[in-house]
């Protein structure tokens, strides 16, 4: 598996604009950015500065980065200066309560670090790491067409719960699938493939103008409720038949185990019995886990959605 370089660069740009973080230059090659202090608390492995910050309370300073996405063809600009905060441009929370530099190195007087971020790289597998810590839990709007931000009458939108489940079936062999269920918590409506609601449309952990929420009447714990008792009901209805095979399956491995040590068993010497008991037991208690079937499910990722009524009506 590979990705190109402009996957990398969507990526990174949506983990950025989820964020928060303040883009300073982009072109198609590279992105200069003033990281959010969520981003910074994540990225930056500061735990001393952010600790500081939090005792203190004090305003942050975050750090900036050029992060390169061509190598080949992105061309170096001129010095482009920190951003100052209030007025400071290098005099930094620590040097002026402590006498200490910054504590990320940075590339000659007034420049922002500059990183390469292709498939592979170590900064690239950490924002994956930070998006898949982060991600699994999310809060959205669907962003409305500008005709509706200059309407006389703000539009309603209605709260989803959305959920994706993962069901394993396992026993010797294992099968994995994934539910995406939503549930309105306006009408208690539960829609399949909950996904398809969501392509095409612009989504935001921002509230857009000129919209209102329609007030809940189902609460998010008995909508949980529901989501899963309709995914129980359903999982009820599929063929089980490779259950039954596996429990057979079972059954015979078992009975191999049980006539290799049925002679074994009859040792004389009490402590070599003990010995050989152990093993049997072992033996049939790691059979009893590879074969015996069983359906585990979980819950990868869930999220709130406000979606308009009319997006609803037309799906």
């Amino acid at each position: 598996m590979s990705m190109s370089k402009e996957q990398v660069q969507e990526q990174i740009m949506t983990y950025l604009e989820a964020t928060e973080c303040l883009i300073i230059e982009k072109s198609p090659y590279h992105v200069t950015v003033k990281l959010s202090p969520r981003a910074d608390k994540i990225l930056t492995n500061r735990p001393y500065y952010w600790g500081f910050v939090e005792r203190v309370g004090v305003e942050p300073e975050t750090l900036s980065y050029t992060f390169v996405f061509d190598p080949e063809h992105y061309q170096i600009p001129d010095e482009i200066p920190s951003p100052p905060l209030n007025g400071v441009q290098q005099e930094g929370i620590l040097s002026r309560y402590f006498g200490v530099a910054p504590a990320v190195p940075r590339i000659g007087p007034g420049r922002i670090p500059r990183e390469d971020v292709t498939y592979g790289s170590r900064r690239l597998q950490q924002i994956w790491d930070a998006a898949r810590q982060e991600g699994g839990s999310v809060y959205l709007f669907e962003q409305p067409i500008d005709l509706q931000r200059r309407m006389l009458f703000s539009a309603a939108y209605e709260p989803w719960l959305a959920v994706c489940y993962k069901v394993e079936m396992a026993c010797d062999i294992k099968k994995e699938q994934l539910h995406f269920l939503g549930i309105s918590l306006l009408s208690g409506t539960i829609k399949e493939n909950f996904f398809h609601l969501l392509e095409g449309l612009t989504l935001s952990p921002r509230l857009p103008e000129n919209i209102h929420i329609e007030p809940a009447t189902v609460t998010l714990s008995n909508a949980a409720d529901r989501l899963r008792s309709h995914l129980t009901s359903k999982l009820s209805l599929l063929d089980y038949d490779w259950a039954e095979l596996a429990k057979e399956r079972l059954k015979d491995e078992l009975a191999v185990v049980d006539f290799y040590y049925e002679d074994l068993l009859k040792e004389q010497d009490q402590e070599k019995q003990i010995h050989i008991q152990e093993q049997y037991e072992r033996r049939r208690s790691e059979m009893t886990w590879q074969y015996e079937p069983k359906v585990n499910v979980s819950a990868i990722t869930y999220g709130l959605f406000h979606l308009r009524n009319e997006t609803l009506r037309a799906h």
